[in-house]
């Protein structure tokens, strides 16, 4: 063997082990600024406009919202908490393609698929204020993250498959025991008043088919990272992945992209074991009896004749 060709096979080694390192490397972590550094300005205006969004969504951007989510009832602690999708961590990804619409993303299109879905509403045109209010508030949670990175706590986490598959009798049995007394026997929330203290879980007030969370691993990562809140890290895997199975089998409004047949919308944009849309369970076809996507827009617009 040449000299040179020693030195090629090393230099490829060594790029070979570099990459192998790199790859298992953790992602970089970041700490959003806090909130006692927001400039006194217009532009900090603007940030606390979209915070406020943020926290109190039906109330300030109502005529998005079907139903009484907020924004920080999946992202926790005003959109800052790691492995709970934080704002932080998601402005620095945009624009992005997203097989959930074939197509790239912008923030603005992405934010819209969260009222769409999440909120059970309709997309702001994405040059409306709240959008704007929205974004201005996630680019200063993000301020020195490096661009195009995946940070350390960005989306849920993670789990890997469970020992045993989900299942919806242990699954009850973990919401019985950790989540109903915050979240309500039926999975209808709790409220304080008119002030929502817990979201819906299920149900005509809860997210829709189209909803991210309605994906079991979502849930489950969710859910283990940051339930029961103040208590974290409590449930094991098993448990979280049973009962975000137990909290998914049940019905939701509709998937808005709903078209022909239960069948043909599972076949188009559920067609995944992670979604139970479509799936017999407790002899009930999921999606067969989900309210009509809109919730309390479809009241408002038959009020007002819209």
């Amino acid at each position: 063997m040449t000299a040179l060709r020693l030195r090629l096979l090393c230099a490829a080694a060594g790029l070979a082990a570099s990459a192998s390192l790199s790859a298992a490397e953790p992602r970089p972590s970041f700490t959003p600024p806090s909130a006692a550094s927001l400039p006194d300005d217009e532009f900090g205006k603007a940030v606390r406009e979209g915070e406020q969004i943020f926290l109190h969504t039906p109330k300030l951007a109502g005529k998005f919202v079907g139903n009484d989510l907020n924004c920080v009832s999946c992202h926790l602690d005003a959109g800052r908490r790691p492995d709970s999708a934080p704002m932080w961590a998601a402005y620095v990804l945009y624009p992005a393609y997203r097989a959930k619409n074939g197509h790239v993303n912008t923030l603005a299109e992405r934010l819209q698929g969260c009222f769409r879905f999440s909120m059970n509403g309709k997309a702001p045109p994405a040059d409306d204020p709240t959008l704007t209010a929205l974004q201005t508030y996630m680019f200063w949670l993000a301020s020195k993250a490096p661009t195009g990175v995946k940070l350390e706590g960005q989306g849920y986490r993670k789990l890997p498959p469970p020992a045993s598959k989900a299942d919806y009798v242990r699954g009850s049995q973990v919401y019985a025991q950790y989540c109903a007394l915050c979240h309500g026997a039926e999975g209808q929330g709790q409220k304080n008043g008119k002030h929502w203290v817990f979201p819906a879980l299920w149900g005509p007030d809860s997210f829709n088919w189209g909803a991210g969370m309605h994906q079991i691993g979502n849930a489950a990562g969710f859910i283990k990272a940051n339930m029961p809140l103040g208590q974290a890290g409590m449930l094991s895997d098993q448990e979280a992945w049973d009962v975000a199975y137990f909290m998914n089998a049940h019905e939701r409004p509709q998937d808005p992209r709903y078209t022909e047949s239960v069948a043909a919308t599972r076949a188009k944009y559920h067609d995944s074991e992670d979604s139970l849309y479509g799936i017999e369970v407790n002899g009930h076809l999921l999606g067969s009896e989900a309210p009509a996507p809109g919730g309390k827009l479809n009241a408002a617009g038959a009020r007002t004749g819209g």
